[in-house]
């Protein structure tokens, strides 16, 4: 739906995520010729976007993480050259017809696995949409944002990302050739606090840096490797299995089913798995991890940890002692959200 311009300042947030299970199975071709599926939450880390309208027939884009800024004339061609390529495929995909004043930040490095790359496009495009007048659901918010990076950029990468960061929140999604199903999770709170609390981020300190990962993991699938198409189904089957142990409130089998899926994931392509990576990962065993991952693509970024109970603090401690920052993890359930000007008070001027 659209209507005309908003006036004033629209913030957007979108949630990064963590993805359990299934990751690699919703990167084309496999989805559409076998089924994808993968089991992922959001966290309390976002991605933001502040948008407004200016008077003059300027975009004006500031961005926090690059530390970088750039003025671009509304309506004129815009190309793709490596800088801020993903806020002009956004401005190419709106086409807002005024200007704009755009700030953007996200609370995570690039290359950190969580999907952060996803989730501020589609919070650049809730709210550059917003202030002129349009409003999207989750879902086609999220086709909105996989076009942007998939098709306009030709980015490499699945469809999970966009429909974590539109819809929020424990789910279960499907991806096939007739298009994406998004599944929440019914898990009890008590089962959920308990998995939130045995969790552990340990920050390798480096991005992923190597786009190489998924071109082989793809040319693996298109080739018919037996490997691969292996790999893929054996990771697909036990993100099911996972979201089951889930709902059964069994942590203890779905942490193994983290360290199973690393031990698949890793057989997909060279690159997933990096002699740093694999020092991390056996720390965090040996301190008392139940089971773990590295998230995203592989090569870098951020390892996630499952702990039994009690063994939170010891697992990263002995990560922070090897040189792997560690955070906490707080779940998100919103999804994208923006926040709409408030109200001017009676008798305020223009």
């Amino acid at each position: 739906m659209r209507a005309g311009p908003v006036h004033g300042a629209i913030r957007a947030v979108a949630p990064l995520r963590l993805s359990f299970a299934g990751g690699g199975t919703d990167v084309p071709p496999y989805p559409a010729s076998h089924g994808g599926a993968v089991l992922s939450v959001t966290i309390d880390r976002t991605a933001t976007a502040v948008a407004s309208v200016r008077d003059d027939a300027t975009w004006q884009v500031s961005s926090l993480d690059l530390m970088a800024t750039a003025t671009y004339t509304a309506g004129a061609p815009l190309e793709f050259d490596g800088h801020l390529d993903l806020v002009k495929a956004v401005l190419r995909e709106l086409d807002p017809g005024h200007g704009l004043d755009l700030l953007l930040a996200t609370d995570s490095p690039p290359g950190s696995g969580l999907g952060s790359s996803s989730a501020l496009v589609v919070a650049m495009l809730a709210a550059a949409g917003a202030v002129a007048g349009r409003t999207w659901t989750p879902a086609e918010l999220a086709w909105r944002a996989w076009h942007v990076e998939r098709v306009d950029l030709g980015i490499e990468g699945g469809m999970q990302d966009q429909f974590a960061a539109a819809f929020g929140g424990l789910n279960y999604i499907e991806f096939g050739a007739g298009g994406v199903e998004v599944r929440p999770m019914r898990v009890p709170a008590g089962t959920l606090a308990e998995l939130e609390s045995s969790l552990v981020l340990a920050w390798s300190g480096r991005g992923r840096t190597d786009a190489g990962i998924l071109r082989r993991q793809v040319d693996g699938v298109a080739k018919g490797s037996a490997t691969s198409l292996a790999s893929l189904g054996a990771i697909r089957a036990l993100a099911e299995a996972m979201r089951d142990e889930l709902l059964a409130g069994d942590l203890a089998a779905f942490a193994e089913g983290l360290h199973a899926g690393w031990e698949l994931k890793r057989r997909l392509a060279d690159g997933i798995a990096t002699p740093w990576l694999d020092e991390l990962y056996a720390v965090g065993r040996e301190a008392g991890a139940a089971g773990g991952k590295v998230l995203g693509a592989g090569g870098g970024g951020f390892l996630l940890f499952c702990c039994p109970p009690g063994r939170s603090g010891p697992v990263a401690e002995a990560l922070e002692r090897a040189g792997a920052p560690c955070s906490p993890v707080g779940f998100d359930f919103q999804g994208a959200r923006w926040a709409a000007p408030a109200p001017r008070p009676a008798g305020a001027g223009p």
